[in-house]
């Protein structure tokens, strides 16, 4: 049987582990965007992490007792730049780490991350700015089809309005080739 299902109670399970560690992590996915725009569920949780080799060990030994975690699926994405997942055992909730440098402003969003306090449970999410280009690169990924991520977006920008830093997304979407589904959001 499951554990009641508890993503951010799963996630600190993982950053509390990464921070042990001296990894520097920032949660994104649709728990940033669900802070930074409108609540919405989801079992999975997205955390961009400066892991390097040297984490892989502590890493593993640390969540192998309650999640499901390869250690050489770790290595191969530690050198190939892409994203690696953590299964829990009890709920089932799936951590995706997404080792930075996977796209050109990891390490810059993760400079920017932000501390937020969800009822006494402290975790480091993107900063709007970061979880809105983050989604319009998977938008743009998955073909422009998502209505999901779309809506995540638009959230984003009805939510945070003028308090968006418009120099550093008209830069930076530029840098992922997003400038003009910024543009289409922001109309």
């Amino acid at each position: 049987m499951t554990e009641p299902l508890d993503p951010i109670g799963v996630a600190l399970l993982v950053t509390q582990t990464l921070d042990r560690l001296g990894v520097r992590h920032s949660i994104g996915g649709s728990v940033a965007s669900s802070i930074a725009g409108e609540p919405r569920g989801s079992i999975d949780v997205d955390i961009v992490v400066e892991l390097e080799e040297r984490h892989v060990e502590g890493l593993v030994a640390a969540l192998e007792p309650s999640f499901y975690i390869d250690a050489g699926a770790v290595r191969r994405a530690i050198n190939e730049r892409r994203s690696v997942n953590a299964l829990h055992h009890d709920t089932q909730v799936k951590i995706d780490l997404f080792i930075a440098g996977g796209t050109p402003i990891d390490h810059l969003t993760l400079s920017r991350r932000r501390e937020v306090d969800l009822g006494g449970r402290r975790i480091f999410v993107h900063p709007p700015e970061d979880i809105l280009l983050q989604k319009l690169r998977w938008f743009r990924a998955g073909g422009e089809t998502s209505e999901k991520q779309w809506e995540d977006v638009r959230a984003i920008v009805r939510a945070q309005g003028s308090r968006l830093d418009r120099k550093y997304l008209d830069a930076n979407a530029e840098v992922l080739g997003v400038a003009d589904l910024l543009a289409r959001v922001l109309q």
